[in-house]
């Protein structure tokens, strides 16, 4: 888990939200935190607009044809693992990671 300020994001911040659509089709808005490439795959770190706990993503093929760009859970947790290993080496003077 990663303890973040509670504030309110400004403009420029905005840019950095996404929304996915989960199975059901319902949307959610992510603040996008990093894309971390490991072992040959892109993965998304997404932080829930409502809520401290990170989601990792892996960023499937693009469409060549769209814009759009597909995030799939992914199921092995040495993977989940090392992604956040990198994510919070990379950030851990910025935030405050707190073990559960």
């Amino acid at each position: 888990m990663i303890e973040f300020p509670n504030t309110t994001p400004n403009e420029e911040e905005m840019d950095n939200i996404i929304v996915l659509n989960d199975q059901d089709g319902n949307p959610t808005e992510f603040e996008f935190l990093d894309l971390i490439e490991y072992e040959g795959g892109e993965y998304v770190v997404l932080l829930p607009m409502e809520g401290n706990e990170i989601m990792i993503l892996k960023v499937e093929a693009e469409d060549p044809d769209s814009e759009e760009e597909t995030f799939v859970g992914i199921a092995d947790e040495a993977v989940l693992e090392a992604v956040f290993a990198i994510f919070k080496e990379k950030f851990k003077d910025e935030f405050e990671f707190v073990e559960e």
